[in-house]
């Protein structure tokens, strides 16, 4: 019994003996360093998101973008969401479309000038994950618009020596900008050229073909001027166009030395009409020789040329060929004359019937060709003195292919006869503001 009462003790003992010494190792275990670091560890940054957002032009800290540069956001490794949209400081959101593959946004139309603009909406990545899209921006603020006003109406017939006229309200400084900008299109092609005249209350540049205009031509002109710098700050205020058509050929041949025109319609003879020309003994009584072209029409007006001695002096059925007061038009005090002597202060004078016949033919842009006379037709003259030159001459005038002039000439001469009253046909070649 003692036996077995010791080894039961014994047996205890070594229990408890074992436990103690299990728990100083794990005790031990924990103290022990066991080549490990006691430092926290750092955690791992969430990955970045793969859609990437691109704006153009790019918001560059101070960049003021031309309000037509292009505006546009994509996204690569993503897609664009609905949402997306440009406002302008009103809140006004401004035309846009997502493309078909949902990668890029595009502007549909013009942005102002000197506004505030901000992007907004949101984009998902190929990963899943949504990102912002967000920005600012301000358009340029021009220091100056101008303005620019065209010689021939949209839907207009036009005879085949017109030119088309832009002419600007100030000096147009960068030429060869502006002319970059001016599309032309005709319909059978037809060779010509821009050509800029001298500064006038501001610049003015003409497109004339190399040869008169096949008739039935049609013409179009578009000018990207809006958002464009047209030189020293000053930027284009609006958008041209012109979309007109050549009609009939009509050409008066104006001989003086025959005391009669001839009116010649798409190659024959129309009509052949006695006339009395300027006398030439006075430079300003001279009917000057060149392409001349038809500028307008006026039934019934008054005119006055102090230079003559004469002051408000009715005139009928009267075609003003030129700005230095030069017109096809009615005299019956020189019908007497008509057909044997050149007798005017330069114009062409013609019978009450007469007058009334070749005016009814007449249109905006038909070509009346003086010759031999002392004096050539020239800038001194005024407005449209396009045929003057060769066309190699023509070329050279613009901004392009040549040096454009600089000097100034006015479109009317001083001293050129004035009319007055109120005229009762509306010119037809009325000038108009853009409406782009």
């Amino acid at each position: 019994m003692e036996d077995s009462h010791a080894k039961a003790q014994l047996t205890r003992r070594g229990a408890l003996a074992t436990l103690a010494a299990g728990a100083l190792g794990v005790t031990a275990a924990a103290c022990s360093s066991g080549g490990t670091s006691s430092e926290p560890k750092k955690s791992t940054p969430p990955p970045k998101p793969s859609a990437e957002i691109t704006f153009t032009p790019a918001l560059a800290d101070g960049a003021q973008p031309s309000p037509t540069a292009g505006f546009a956001v994509s996204v690569s490794k993503g897609k664009l969401n609905a949402d997306v949209k440009l406002t302008n400081a009103r809140g006004t959101v401004v035309k846009g479309a997502l493309a078909a593959d949902g990668t890029t946004y595009r502007i549909a139309e013009p942005l102002g000038y000197g506004v505030a603009y901000t992007w907004s909406g949101t984009a998902v990545g190929d990963d899943g994950k949504t990102v912002p899209v967000q920005g600012t921006f301000t358009t340029i603020t021009p220091k100056d618009q101008i303005n620019v006003v065209i010689n021939i109406a949209d839907g207009q017939e036009v005879g085949i020596a017109a030119p088309l006229i832009l002419k600007f309200d100030a000096e147009v400084t960068d030429k060869k900008a502006v002319e970059r900008a001016l599309t032309v299109t005709t319909t059978p092609p037809t060779e010509g050229s821009w050509g800029w005249l001298p500064e006038d209350n501001g610049s003015r540049v003409h497109w004339r073909p190399a040869e008169y205009f096949a008739p039935g031509t049609k013409f179009s002109m578009v000018g990207k001027l809006y958002g464009l710098d047209h030189g020293d700050g000053v930027y284009g205020a609006a958008d041209v166009t012109s979309d007109f058509t050549i009609g009939r050929s009509q050409i008066v041949k104006a001989d003086a030395t025959s005391f009669k025109i001839d009116v010649i319609r798409d190659g024959s003879l129309l009509m052949s009409l006695p006339c009395s020309y300027g006398s030439g003994d006075l430079d300003r009584n001279v009917t000057r020789s060149g392409i001349h072209v038809v500028s307008e029409k006026h039934e019934d007006f008054y005119m006055s040329n102090p230079a003559a001695g004469y002051f408000n002096v009715r005139e009928r059925w009267a075609v003003r060929i030129s700005n230095n007061g030069e017109f096809i038009h009615a005299n019956p005090q020189t019908t007497g004359v008509q057909g044997s002597s050149n007798v005017t202060n330069g114009c062409i004078n013609l019978s009450l019937e007469n007058a009334q016949r070749y005016y009814e033919t007449a249109i905006y842009g038909d070509p009346v060709e003086v010759t031999n006379t002392r004096l050539q037709l020239s800038q001194a003259d005024g407005d449209i003195y396009d045929w003057t030159f060769s066309y190699a001459q023509w070329k050279s005038m613009s901004a392009l292919d040549g040096e454009a002039p600089t000097s100034s000439a006015p479109a009317t001469p001083s001293d050129a006869p004035q009319l007055s009253g109120t005229s009762t046909t509306p010119s037809p070649s009325a000038r108009r503001q853009p409406t782009g």
